[in-house]
C-alpha cells in the first residue's frame, strides 16, 4: 500500500471524502496527497513531481513558496504580529497599491475569500440601490454560498433540443427559496441580455458576471456584448458586479476589466491577490461603497480574519511584485510557448482545438471553434479531453481533468522543460484517441 493509499484510509476516518473541501475528492484511485511545492511544481507524498497548471485554482501567480512574499509574510509574523482587531497603517497601503492597479477602484473592504468578497458586494449593491433581485451568467461561479449555489444542468441537457437547461442546485441542503431572486441568463446572448432588463430591470440590485468565466474554460464575453450589459445596467439603475476572484491581478494588472475598458460599479477580487495566502477584497465607486458602514440605513460588513496581517503582507509583496517587475508579461509569454507547444501536438494527432482566454488562464477546447458560452461548451469533445487530462497527469503534470477549468500559469512556469511537455503532451494523445470508442 503506498503512503498516498494510508493517508486516505486514515482521512477517511475523520473527514467526509477523506478532504478537507469536496473538490480534493477525485475517487478512492486518485486522490492526491501533495507533500512539497515549490516553485510550479508539486511533489506528492510518494515522491513523485508533477509541473502544475491548477495552481491551487489560480492564487500562484509568481510560483509556490515565492521567496519574496514568504519573506514579507514572515517579517510580520517575527516583528509586528498577526491580528489585533483594530486598524493598521497596511489597511490603506494595500488598498493604495489595488487602486493604483485598478483606477476605476475608489474605496475597498477586504475579506477572506472569493466567496466573502462577493457576498459583500452583493449585499452593498442590494443597500445601495434598495432592490433585491440579483442576475448571473451560465457557467459562472462565484462562491460557495446558497444564493450562488444554483446552475444550469448542462450535463443533462441536449444541444439542439430546443430546450432551456433546467436549473438546479449544485446539492442538497441548498434551500429553494434561495433561487427566488436570482435569475440566470446566457454569455453573449443579447435576446438574453434584453430580455432581463425589460422584464426585470427595475427589480435588479446588480447583475455579477465573471467576463471571463473561470469555470467554463475561460469563455469570455464580447466586447459588444459587455458594453451592452454596462449600458443596460446605467439605463435601468442596476449596479454592475464584475467578479475578477480569478482573473484579477492575474490577466493583467488592471485585470479583465482594463483588458476590455469595460468597468463595473463593483469589482471582487481574490486568488492572486497574494500568491497563495487567502485575502480578497470587493470596492467599487466612492458613493456606492460609503453605504458600507455602522448605524441605521447602512450596510453591515465585518469579519475577524478580516484584513489579518498576515495575508495583508503578503497582498503587499504580490501587488508589489506585479505592479514594478515584468511578472504578468513573463506569464504572458510563457503561457504563449505552451500553447504553441500544445497546438503543435493536436494538429499532428489531428484534433480540432481552439484556445479561449487570456495566456495567463486560457482554456483549450476541442471543437473547432471558440465556444461564445456555456452552452457551447457541451458542444466540444470533453471525453477526449478529460482522457488526455488524465494521460499528462500520470506522465507528471497537473492539471483539472475537467476541460471547463483553465490552465493557469505562474511566472516559474518559465523554467519548466517545454520539450519534456511536449513530448509526454504527444504520448498522452495517442493513448487518449486509442481508448476512443
Amino acid at each position: 500500500m503506498s503512503r498516498r493509499e494510508r493517508l486516505l484510509a486514515e482521512a477517511h476516518l475523520h473527514m467526509p471524502q477523506g478532504v478537507a473541501e469536496n473538490y480534493r475528492y477525485w475517487g478512492e484511485d486518485r486522490t492526491v496527497f501533495i507533500a512539497n511545492a515549490q516553485g510550479c511544481t508539486l511533489t506528492d507524498v510518494d515522491g513523485r513531481d508533477f509541473v502544475d497548471f491548477r495552481l491551487g485554482y489560480g492564487p500562484i501567480i509568481l510560483g509556490y513558496r515565492d521567496a519574496r512574499v514568504d519573506q514579507s509574510v514572515v517579517e510580520q509574523i517575527t516583528q509586528r504580529g498577526t491580528l489585533s482587531g483594530f486598524a493598521t497603517e497596511l489597511d490603506t497601503t494595500v488598498v493604495k497599491q489595488i487602486k493604483a492597479l485598478c483606477p476605476h477602484i475608489d474605496k475597498v473592504r477586504f475579506a477572506n475569500s472569493g466567496t466573502e468578497a462577493v457576498m459583500g458586494a452583493v449585499r452593498t449593491a442590494r443597500g445601495f440601490t434598495g432592490r433585491d433581485r440579483i442576475a448571473i451568467v451560465e457557467g459562472s461561479f462565484h462562491g460557495l454560498y446558497d444564493e450562488m449555489m444554483w446552475k444550469s444542468d448542462i450535463e443533462h441537457w441536449q444541444p439542439g433540443s430546443g430546450l432551456t437547461p433546467d436549473v438546479i442546485p449544485f446539492g442538497v441542503g441548498v434551500p429553494e427559496r434561495s433561487r427566488a431572486l436570482l435569475s440566470i441568463i446566457s454569455h453573449n446572448d443579447f435576446e438574453h441580455l434584453e430580455n432581463l432588463f425589460k422584464t426585470q430591470g427595475e427589480e435588479l440590485a446588480c447583475v455579477v458576471i465573471e467576463p471571463i468565466i473561470g469555470n467554463a474554460g475561460s469563455v469570455s464575453a464580447s466586447q459588444s456584448w459587455l458594453q451592452r450589459l454596462r449600458d443596460l445596467c446605467t439605463q435601468h439603475g442596476t449596479l454592475l458586479v464584475i467578479d475578477e476572484v480569478k482573473s484579477g491581478f492575474r490577466v493583467a494588472k488592471g485585470g479583465a476589466q482594463s483588458l476590455y475598458g469595460i468597468y463595473g460599479d463593483l469589482s471582487t477580487y481574490a486568488k492572486a491577490m497574494g500568491n497563495g495566502y487567502p485575502v480578497a477584497a470587493f470596492g467599487g465607486r466612492a458613493e456606492v461603497m460609503d453605504v458600507v458602514g455602522s448605524g441605521p440605513g447602512r450596510v453591515v460588513h465585518g469579519g475577524t480574519y478580516t484584513a489579518n496581517l498576515v495575508a495583508l503582507s503578503a497582498a503587499h509583496a504580490t501587488l508589489k511584485i506585479l505592479s514594478d517587475t515584468d511578472a504578468l508579461q513573463t506569464v504572458n509569454q510563457t503561457s504563449e510557448k505552451l500553447q504553441a507547444l500544445l497546438r503543435r501536438v493536436f494538429t499532428a494527432a489531428g484534433v480540432e482545438h481552439a484556445f479561449a482566454g487570456p495566456p495567463a488562464m486560457f482554456g483549450i477546447h476541442f471543437s473547432a471553434t471558440v465556444p461564445t458560452n456555456y452552452r457551447d461548451w457541451r458542444t466540444t469533445d470533453s471525453a477526449l479531453y478529460n482522457r488526455f487530462a488524465w494521460g499528462l497527469i500520470d506522465r507528471g503534470f497537473m492539471l483539472e481533468p475537467d476541460s471547463r477549468e483553465p490552465w493557469f500559469v505562474c511566472e516559474a512556469h518559465q523554467h519548466m522543460d517545454f520539450g519534456k511537455l511536449e513530448e509526454m503532451a504527444h504520448q498522452a494523445m495517442v493513448a487518449a484517441q486509442s481508448l476512443a470508442g
